[in-house]
């Protein structure tokens, strides 16, 4: 399975989102998940399963299909939540 992080220049806060994202696998115990981060201009529907996306960007990447808007970036808790969401809906646990 493959998830992203996208933001509007896939530098700083995909990026961020990203390294969350692994924690988050990682404190689940889950190891075969490839996560990477994408800007939006960049982030097309093959890339990932599962896209993760600040709330401000929502309308821009409804296109990639799968798409988890985070109400907040930088909410570890929330992150935690749709990231076992997602995994429990995939059989990853």
């Amino acid at each position: 399975m493959k998830m992203a992080a996208v933001c509007g220049s896939g530098l700083g806060s995909s990026f961020m989102v990203e390294m969350n994202i692994k924690t988050v696998l990682g404190e689940l115990g889950i190891n075969d998940v490839e996560v990477n981060h994408y800007d939006v201009g960049s982030a097309a529907p093959e890339l990932a399963d599962v896209f993760f996306v600040g709330g401000d960007l929502a309308d821009s990447v409804q296109h990639l299909g799968n798409v988890v808007v985070l109400d907040s970036i930088i909410d570890m808790d929330e992150l935690r939540d749709k990231v076992k969401k997602v995994a429990e809906e995939n059989n990853l646990i």
